[in-house]
């Protein structure tokens, strides 16, 4: 019996470049090289609108088995969005703007080589931080990136936020190049995989794998097959890996 295998990537930095809409070659890809193989989902921080920007409107749902937001707080199967949890039901309104007051007044006395818009973004699953502002610019993104590598503001920010409340049960996970998303524990984008259901295997692919990062506890789940990813390029390179392992065991089985 041949294996049922769905193939489920994060967005940012594994399908397109940070914030940039999917290349038309890496789509093509996946809907047609990809989609005869295996079923396609994706996962991602951001809110569905900024999804739906970076891989094609409204269409995404007839392309996409899956698609989750907010780590799988926001879900559809098929085109249909299934039941949803929201932050505050979990933290508590009072807890909650005590958080947002400590993140709003931490930025106001942080110095930086510039400062934009929405610096706290209210979701429905979580929080996202950005201590330079959501409003970058691509250029400005790349700026402040490199400053925050050298820096550690994120990191520091998130060190300064678990000594404060060291009681909210909170996860911290840095995410893309200029925010980091806040939300209750085991809401990281393990929260979409009690969703998937009927697959003898899950394969997830992502970039921001290393400890803190957003894509770490999903690629260390037993319950996926975790890909370690530079770029979208390298993401169809290791699809084609798979592809031919899966097409030889395949081959390999009908024989005996």
């Amino acid at each position: 019996m041949t294996k049922k295998i769905i193939c489920l990537f994060d967005v940012d930095g594994t399908l397109t470049n940070p914030r940039q809409a999917i290349k038309p070659t890496v789509e093509k890809f996946l809907l047609e090289t990809v989609q005869k193989e295996f079923d396609i989902a994706v996962v991602g921080g951001s809110d569905i609108e900024k999804i739906k920007e970076q891989l094609g409107g409204g269409s995404i749902f007839k392309k996409y088995k899956y698609v989750f937001a907010e780590n799988g707080l926001i879900a559809f199967k098929d085109g249909k969005q299934l039941p949803t949890e929201t932050i505050q039901s979990i933290v508590g309104e009072e807890a909650l703007q005590d958080l947002i007051n400590f993140c709003l007044k931490y930025i106001s006395e942080l110095h930086l080589p510039f400062k934009r818009g929405t610096f706290i973004e209210f979701r429905t699953g979580m929080l996202n931080v950005s201590p330079v502002g959501r409003n970058c610019t691509t250029k400005e993104r790349i700026q402040y990136y490199e400053y925050d590598v050298e820096h550690q503001i994120r990191q520091k920010f998130i060190q300064a936020i678990k000594k404060e409340f060291p009681d909210l049960a909170l996860t911290y996970s840095i995410g893309g190049q200029i925010s980091f998303d806040v939300f209750p524990l085991g809401w990281d984008k393990t929260y979409c995989l009690r969703h998937i259901q009927g697959y003898h295997e899950i394969h997830f692919f992502g970039d921001k794998t290393a400890e803190g990062g957003n894509d770490y506890e999903i690629y260390e789940s037993d319950l996926t097959v975790g890909h370690r990813v530079t770029c979208p390029e390298d993401t169809i390179n290791q699809l084609n890996i798979l592809m031919a392992l899966s097409k030889e065991k395949q081959e390999r089985e009908q024989s005996t």
